[in-house]
């Protein structure tokens, strides 16, 4: 069971890493913007570019789906069960809950 005080701790916690997470959001989109053919760039920088790109679309996905994890956990942090493993349902150790907030699965379940 989860104290109220590591409750606490959890949400201070998800709320700095969700306004850094949309932070990082922000300045990913900037650099995931559409490469112009106007622009006078050899073939090979122009095709890293496109390389990079797609990179940072696959690091962009990423960030979006822990922006959500976390913020359905912060949603769910007042719940009785939060805090249980959904494959096993023993409670998640409080170090990786404060580790991991969006964490959904135990050390042994993940």
């Amino acid at each position: 069971m989860i104290s109220s005080e590591e409750r606490s701790l959890i949400r201070a916690r998800l709320e700095k890493k969700i306004e850094r997470t949309k932070k990082k959001i922000e300045r990913m989109e900037e650099m995931t913007q559409p490469i112009g053919p106007e622009n006078a760039i050899g073939r090979v920088s122009r095709m890293d570019a496109i390389n990079n790109k797609s990179v940072m679309e696959a690091a962009l996905r990423n960030a979006r789906l822990d922006l959500y994890s976390m913020k359905k956990a912060l949603n769910h942090l007042d719940d009785l069960d939060f805090g249980k493993c959904i494959r096993c349902g023993t409670f998640i150790d409080i170090k990786r809950i404060i580790y991991m907030p969006g964490s959904e699965h135990c050390i042994n379940c993940a």
